[in-house]
């Protein structure tokens, strides 16, 4: 199925789901359908990613961000990806995918994506992104306020300090 189509569900369904903190999880289900599928008949590597970018949209949508984003003409985008696949995923499979918020720093923001069918774990990935606005990129406190976060950054995972302490290190080497 278009991932337009789902896009257009994850929208409309903002609208009477209820409304999320900034750490709250997101749960949606999708099934996989043949234009998922790599030739080896399983979901593709890349349509994993792409739902991904469903649950984000709709972390955005039921946490109100969105209002911001357009108001201060805002872009999500991504600065890098850790992705686990575990199992694949089939034809006509139930598929929920669970997104939320992990914590985020001076710069980033950390995004943890599940998906899973049948109680067993298929793909993990974090997602570090951030907000680009016409002056640069948004300090991720300033995207707390926005959703009415008044508490501390929750404590980043070890795995996921160590991620960014690898990827932070590759920066200085790679231009």
């Amino acid at each position: 199925m278009n991932l337009w189509l789902r896009l257009t569900r994850v929208i409309l369904a903002s609208l009477v789901r209820p409304r999320l903190a900034m750490v709250d999880g997101s749960g949606l289900t999708f099934r996989v359908w043949p234009t998922d599928l790599d030739f080896n008949l399983h979901m593709t590597n890349a349509r994993y990613l792409a739902l991904m970018d469903l649950g984000r949209m709709d972390l955005i949508l039921r946490t109100g961000l969105w209002r911001t984003i357009v108001r201060h003409k805002w872009a999500p985008v991504i600065g890098g990806t850790v992705v686990r696949y575990r199992r694949p995923l089939h034809p006509f499979q139930r598929v929920r995918l669970t997104s939320r918020m992990l914590t985020w720093d001076d710069k980033w923001i950390y995004i943890e994506h599940r998906l899973e069918s049948g109680g067993r774990l298929a793909c993990q990935a974090v997602v570090r992104s951030a907000f680009v606005g016409p002056d640069g990129t948004v300090p991720p406190p300033a995207v707390a306020d926005a959703v009415g976060h008044d508490g501390a950054a929750p404590a980043l995972p070890t795995w996921v300090a160590t991620w960014k302490g690898m990827d932070d290190s590759l920066g200085r080497f790679v231009s």
